[in-house]
């Protein structure tokens, strides 16, 4: 008895939901959902900092949600500008675009429906100022960051990072309408964290950024001198962190863990920049995240404690 074949074009159920599946996880690629999750990871803090509670879940989940999907649609519209120069990097050829698993135009639509539904929710959930505030985040990432300075100064995170550390703001708009004390000083925390984070990657990628064209900081003013910069900004982050337990909007636990973290993050820097070893900039890089994970979980865990 002969098998029987499949009809032509038909395709095995469990292959075409493995396609199906392939296909989806390119697209939450294109969002870059590893730094997503540190944009979720910040807002949450600003609704509730120096507030009597959290807000309503619907507002909480809408907020969080609407910073997400334009954040989502800031990656993916990136990943479309630069398909050509992430080929040329082994950091990034592997995305969907340069490995020609997404189509460009499949980036650029999925890239501004996110964005605006994103927009559209943070209007209908958190009002007018939030959803202004998500709009001028996407369009300064967009064109000030990654089609103006990223391929022309080595400046670009430190002036493009702002649109990354805006989620503050957004979520203390939504609650209160306006932008307070709290939510600037976590924007600060996020800002200042910004550059040493990512100035540790350009470290141990310098001929990757090189070779793509983007004249990152190393490549600019060379290792010793971008170590020493990461050096002072965190400096001057770490008693930034300390603000909201000085000022009393949070307890000893919070501030024990920022005085901790931000003098071992300091002292890792310290360490890279004497030893001057690429391995050494990876740790920076990890220990960058973790730093500011446990910042923003710990600062969370006191807010629905108290």
């Amino acid at each position: 008895m002969s098998a029987t074949l499949p009809a032509a074009g038909e395709l095995n159920p469990a292959r075409r939901s493995s396609n199906l599946l392939s296909i989806a996880s390119d697209f939450v690629a294109l969002t870059r959902p590893r730094v997503l999750m540190l944009v979720l990871l910040t807002a949450p803090a600003a609704m509730a900092l120096g507030r009597e509670g959290w807000p309503e879940p619907g507002v909480l989940i809408g907020v969080v949600l609407g910073t997400a999907l334009i954040g989502g649609g800031c990656g993916a519209l990136n990943a479309w500008i630069e398909r050509e120069r992430d080929a040329k990097m082994k950091r990034t050829m592997d995305r969907p675009l340069p490995t020609g698993r997404l189509k460009p135009r499949q980036a650029l639509i999925f890239g501004l429906l996110t964005s605006g539904l994103g927009l559209g929710l943070l209007l209908a959930v958190g009002g007018g100022l939030s959803a202004t505030i998500g709009a001028l985040t996407l369009l300064h990432y967009i064109f000030v960051y990654t089609l103006w300075l990223k391929p022309r100064s080595p400046q670009n995170i430190v002036i493009g990072g702002a649109a990354g550390a805006t989620a503050p703001l957004i979520a203390d708009a939504a609650v209160s309408g306006t932008i307070g004390v709290w939510s600037l000083v976590l924007f600060a925390i996020i800002f200042l964290w910004t550059p040493p984070h990512f100035w540790a990657i350009a470290l141990y990628r310098k001929d990757e950024y090189a070779a793509a064209g983007f004249p990152m900081m190393p490549i600019v003013v060379g290792n010793a001198a971008t170590r020493k910069k990461m050096l002072a900004y965190a400096f001057v982050l770490w008693p930034v962190t300390l603000i909201p337990w000085m000022g009393g909007a949070l307890g000893p636990i919070y501030g024990l863990t920022a005085l901790l973290t931000g003098g071992y993050f300091v002292a890792s820097i310290a360490r890279a920049r004497r030893i001057a070893r690429i391995e050494e900039d990876r740790r920076v890089f990890a220990i960058s995240i973790v730093y500011l994970a446990l910042l923003f979980a710990v600062m969370m865990l006191e807010l629905s404690l108290g």
